[in-house]
C-alpha cells in the first residue's frame, strides 16, 4: 500500500495545484474541503489521470471540533499518512472594530486552531513512518503587520512562528516541516476577502497557483525549514526584516486602505 498525502483546503487554488503535484509523485491522496460534490468530481478526475487513489472528506474546518473528526477517520480507516499539508484558510479585510467578531473568530479558527488541532492528532501517524513530511501554508503577510489586514497578517505570522518551532522540536525525529510563504496567487483569495478594488492591482504580481504549488513541494522533500516563490516576494520579505516597522505599516496601509 502507497502513502497517502492529506491536504486541507483541496478543492481548488494552490490546495488543489499541491494535490497535482504530489499526484504526479504518485503519491495517493486524501482531499479535505467543504463542497463534497467538487471533491467527488476531483477523486475521479485525479484518478483517471494520475493512476492514483483518491480518498475525500467533505467538512468545514473552521467548525470547532471538525480536526479531530477527521483525524479520527483517517485512523480508523488505516490510512498510512506520510505528508501533511496545512493549506486550508482565507483572510478577512476591514478594520478590526467594523468586521463582526464572529466572522473574524471563524477565520481564526480555520487559520490557526485547525491548523494545531490536525497537526497535534496526526503527528502519531506520521512518526510510523521512515520519513515524513509537514507542509504548513502561510503568507508573506506573516513578515509584517497588516493594517485593515491586522488579524490574517498575525495568523499567518502564528504559523511561521510555530512552524520553525516544531521543526526545532522534531528536528532529531523522522518528521520535516515546511512553511511555504506565497505572495499573491492567481485564485479567489481577494475576493473571498472582500479586497475586489484590488483585483486589477494584484493581477501584476499574481503568481500562478501550479507554481507555488511546485516550489512549496519541492523545498518540502528537500528538507527546507522556509520557501518564499517568487524573486519580488523573497525581496519583500527581506525588506521587512530590515526596514523600520513604522514605515512597513503605513506602507502596508496604503495598499489595504479601507
Amino acid at each position: 500500500m502507497k502513502n497517502y498525502a492529506l491536504i486541507t483546503g483541496s478543492s481548488k487554488g494552490l490546495g488543489l495545484s499541491i494535490a497535482r503535484s504530489l499526484a504526479k509523485r504518485k503519491f495517493d491522496l486524501i482531499l479535505v474541503a467543504r463542497s463534497e460534490l467538487t471533491l467527488k468530481s476531483l477523486s475521479v478526475a485525479l484518478s483517471k489521470e494520475f493512476g492514483i487513489k483518491v480518498a475525500i472528506f467533505p467538512t468545514d474546518l473552521s467548525i470547532p471540533g471538525a480536526a479531530s473528526k477527521l483525524a479520527e477517520w483517517c485512523i480508523s480507516n488505516e490510512f498510512k499518512i506520510s505528508i501533511l499539508v496545512n493549506n486550508a484558510g482565507y483572510g478577512v479585510w476591514g478594520n478590526f472594530d467594523s468586521v463582526a467578531i464572529e466572522e473574524q473568530q471563524n477565520m481564526l479558527q480555520l487559520n490557526i486552531n485547525a491548523v494545531v488541532e490536525i497537526t497535534h492528532s496526526f503527528l502519531p501517524l506520521l512518526k510510523r513512518h521512515k520519513q515524513s513530511y509537514i507542509l504548513n501554508v502561510a503568507s508573506t503577510a506573516a513578515y509584517q503587520a497588516l493594517p485593515t489586514f491586522s488579524l490574517y497578517a498575525a495568523s499567518k505570522a502564528f504559523i511561521l512562528s510555530f512552524t520553525r518551532g516544531l521543526r526545532f522540536e522534531l528536528k532529531t525525529q523522522n518528521i520535516s516541516v515546511t512553511c511555504l510563504s506565497p505572495g499573491p496567487i492567481d485564485t479567489d483569495f481577494a475576493d473571498r476577502a472582500g479586497l475586489h478594488m484590488l483585483t486589477d492591482m494584484a493581477a501584476k504580481f499574481n503568481m500562478m497557483p501550479d507554481e507555488v504549488a511546485e516550489a512549496g513541494v519541492r523545498a518540502m522533500f528537500l528538507k527546507r525549514s522556509e520557501v518564499i516563490p517568487g524573486f519580488t516576494n523573497k525581496i519583500s520579505a527581506f525588506a521587512a526584516r530590515i526596514l523600520p516597522k513604522a514605515l512597513l505599516e503605513k506602507i502596508g496601509a496604503n495598499i489595504y486602505k479601507i
